[in-house]
């Protein structure tokens, strides 16, 4: 499936889909405090679809498809349950590593058993609901939602849980939002500092059931300033509801890092208004380590835009829905920018432009590669280009099922491509 986005102009009032992020994060603390009552908000995104599936179904397979955040959360939700359980996905899926989480599960003493190849799922687990809990060691540089898994069932074990992160810690912002969610629900947990590690304290105290509700999603706000800070119209100006200053989601960091691109940011009353404020910087750095998520955002607008970059911390884009880093390069490349990988953990673009590698009259088809983000990240391109073909636009139920509409309401033109 190919789809053509055109446009120039971008404006109006965009409700955006509920945060994902805290939408499984809560979907798993108000499943182990034994509340009775649902979750309000939460986000229609396949990744939160998929959790509310399982956890009303209870199925002896649980199939999380590619959602990632998924996998590692009902892994450790299954681990402290009861009965046993196959948990399963997608083949890229089948290809992700989670052998950290699973060693950690198991010191802390779950029945976990990998079903296929070592190291990676599927899973058969064997529920535990009394475990001993303890003292457990990990690399700060593991993916947060590792981390956040074995935080929340830390209410749940005997010993709770006191959690040693070594090395640099990646995507913190996602554990102090995990950690908020607990103490929302009566859990007591704390950063602690050590000598050598950051270390965090999860005490044996039970979740206590309480109302919830779900927030809108800052990661998908950012493609609306991308929007701004790309259209022609110089009166751009988007209205976007239930966005805060005070969020739980790192996220948000992202709107001060676009007033650098040109687009300001206003709180209201009930949410966001982004605006094109006309002055932006000719060169931009950034460490992404703490939103990982944006980097594909600001990789796009800063090539539109003719700002050179160099943006560090990286290294989780490689593991993520597809390896991020090759992916924009790729598709960066037919627009004509070369862009320059290091480390496996940097990418830079001085300014200068390559050989296009389509005709100046032909429209650039973006490769998607199952990922959400690329899809939404280059979408605006149309916006700078005039038109710009997107493959296989379904991707973006992800997290964002409602964009390709919003699009429409906010002046893009969207039509089906015969291929």
């Amino acid at each position: 499936m190919q789809i053509e986005v055109k446009g120039s102009t971008v404006g109006g009032r965009v409700v955006l889909p509920s945060s994902k992020s805290i939408s499984n994060r809560a979907l798993v603390i108000n499943a182990l405090s034994g509340s009775n009552v649902s979750v309000d908000n939460v986000s229609d995104c396949d990744d939160t679809r998929v959790m509310v599936e399982w956890m009303s179904r209870q199925p002896e397979t649980v199939d999380v498809g590619a959602a990632g955040t998924a996998m590692r959360f009902s892994t450790a939700l299954l681990a402290v349950g009861d009965g046993t359980r196959l948990i399963t996905g997608s083949e890229r899926m089948k290809n992700r590593p989670i052998g950290v989480l699973v060693n950690a599960l198991r010191e802390l003493g779950a029945d976990v058993t990998y079903v296929e190849k070592e190291g990676f799922p599927p899973l058969l687990v064997k529920g535990c609901p009394i475990m001993e809990g303890g003292d457990l060691v990990l690399p700060g540089n593991v993916s947060s939602q590792y981390v956040s898994a074995l935080l929340m069932i830390g209410p749940r074990l005997e010993k709770g849980l006191k959690l040693k992160l070594t090395d640099t810690i990646v995507s913190r912002p996602y554990i102090d939002m995990t950690m908020g969610i607990m103490r929302s629900f009566g859990a007591e947990v704390d950063w602690a500092e050590s000598e050598d590690a950051a270390c965090i304290e999860v005490r044996p105290v039970p979740y206590r059931p309480c109302p919830y509700c779900v927030e809108s999603d800052w990661s998908a706000a950012s493609y609306w300033y991308e929007m701004v800070a790309l259209a022609s119209n110089d009166d751009a100006e988007v209205a976007l509801p239930a966005l805060y200053a005070e969020s739980l989601q790192g996220d948000s960091r992202g709107a001060a890092v676009f007033e650098k691109l040109g687009v300001s940011t206003r709180f209201v009353e009930d949410g966001v208004v982004i605006a094109k404020s006309g002055s932006c910087v000719s060169h931009l750095e950034y460490d992404f380590l703490e939103m990982p998520d944006l980097a594909q955002t600001f990789v796009v607008t800063c090539c539109m835009l003719g700002v050179s970059f160099h943006f560090k911390g990286l290294q989780s884009l490689k593991i993520k829905e597809t390896d991020r880093i090759v992916a924009l390069q790729r598709e960066l490349g037919k627009l004509g920018f070369c862009i320059e990988a290091r480390n496996d953990s940097e990418l830079l673009w001085d300014g200068t432009h390559c050989a296009e590698s389509v005709a100046e009259s032909s429209v650039v088809a973006i490769d998607t590669y199952e990922d959400h983000r690329m899809a939404m990240a280059f979408a605006p391109v149309a916006l700078q280009t005039g038109c710009i073909r997107i493959n296989e636009p379904q991707v973006v139920s992800k997290s964002y099922p409602r964009y390709w509409e919003d699009l429409k309401t906010a002046g893009f033109e969207i039509n089906s491509v015969e291929q």
